[in-house]
């Protein structure tokens, strides 16, 4: 694990960066949690749409972007738009089972960084472990990571990547202060997780976060839409609280889509504050009424012994797997001159289940009765939650 000054100056790092970008705010939980969103966004539903327009008119705000996210899913730019106050009253007028309208929330790369996830703390050198050799490619099931860039420049083989299916990262300190961005490496870190584990993989990375491991939602659907039809389990290390608590609804679109059709799975971290209250999205939507939940997995992080006291937990999780001080692949670089890192968080822990579920996908198994199996199987449970 890092110092106590390293991870310190990781944690500040983030916030740091999070609170100079201009177009975000925040809200708190009554258990303290933290939810971002971008300012004067709107996700609108089809159902709210005039309900909204009819608000934002009758404060004389002005519209002046409005963009199609996804049938039925709007997007609406109203600079001058008080967002919560928005969101409250058009829900009020709109009444359902479901939200119709919300912030476009900002998700970030999964720990304890500033209260709303991310690794739990900086990467830290280590020495090179093994790695499986990869199968054929006509036997291998297709995964995506849905994550940071992949960095090139890295020990994981060329052949572990499914052909033409890879965002490359091309810059490792956007801010220009002369040290790594917080997340660079992310996506090598969780494809070397799965890598270590099975050799019958065909990993896709796309790219959403920015190098220090931050996307808008609008970002992440449309990360989600370029999963291809191929893909059988998707990778989402990244995560965040919603305002109010509520199944962010353009997420909660983009995953009915996603997992509608074809034979797919989504495994996604638990995040890593130490919350035990929060909902965190898109895990939690494991422990929804959504019709897709089934085919979601919510994954914490344990130590061999019992949950990392920094993973958040909650009746929404559907496992554990380790997730401190993993050893994996990282990027080439002067402060890792192996090409080697430890890190810990909830990100990896869910590619170790990924894996998992990959190895019974290739022995026949369909992706939904691969996750069942792999959480009945496992062989431990800790605060009674199975653990792989």
């Amino acid at each position: 694990m890092p110092s106590d000054a390293r991870l310190s100056a990781y944690r500040n790092r983030r916030r740091q960066r999070m609170e100079r970008l201009p177009q975000l705010r925040s809200s708190r939980s009554a258990a303290g949690a933290t939810a971002w969103h971008v300012t004067g966004e709107l996700l609108v539903l089809d159902d709210g749409r005039r309900a909204a327009e009819r608000h934002l008119a009758g404060g004389g705000i002005d519209v002046s972007g409005d963009e199609e996210l996804m049938p039925g899913l709007r997007r609406y730019i109203a600079p001058h738009a008080d967002v919560p106050a928005t969101v409250a009253a058009v829900r009020a007028e709109v009444a359902g089972p479901d939200a119709v309208v919300a912030p476009n929330h900002v998700f970030v790369a999964t720990g304890n960084v500033f209260g709303h996830g991310g690794p739990y703390g900086p990467p830290e050198p280590a020495a090179p472990a093994a790695l499986l050799s990869p199968g054929t490619a006509a036997g291998r099931v297709p995964v995506a990571v849905v994550d940071t860039g992949l960095w090139k420049d890295s020990p994981l083989p060329p052949a572990c990547y499914a052909a033409g299916t890879v965002d490359v990262e091309t810059d490792t300190d956007v801010d220009n202060d002369g040290v790594l961005d917080g997340d660079v490496g992310h996506a090598n870190f969780i494809a070397g997780v799965i890598a270590a584990r099975t050799g019958r993989t065909g990993i896709s990375v796309i790219r959403v976060l920015d190098t220090f491991g931050i996307c808008t939602e609008d970002g992440l659907i449309r990360g989600l839409g370029r999963v291809g039809p191929e893909v059988r389990v998707v990778n989402l290390s990244l995560g965040g609280y919603s305002v109010g608590d509520t199944p962010p609804i353009g997420l909660r679109m983009a995953l009915r889509r996603l997992l509608s059709t074809g034979d797919r799975v989504v495994v996604a971290a638990a995040g890593n504050d130490g919350n035990a209250t929060d909902p965190f999205w898109p895990a939690a939507f494991a422990g929804t009424g959504a019709s897709f939940a089934d085919r979601v997995a919510a994954i914490a992080a344990h130590d061999g012994t019992g949950l990392c006291d920094w993973s958040n937990s909650g009746d929404w999780l559907t496992a554990a797997a380790p997730g401190a001080d993993v050893v994996s692949t990282y990027i080439a670089h002067q402060q890792f001159p192996t090409g080697w890192a430890s890190w810990s968080g909830t990100s990896f822990a869910t590619p170790y289940v990924v894996a998992a579920v990959a190895e019974r996908i290739a022995r026949g198994s369909t992706a939904r009765d691969a996750l069942r199996d792999v959480v009945a199987a496992a062989g431990r449970r800790f605060d009674d939650l199975p653990a792989l």
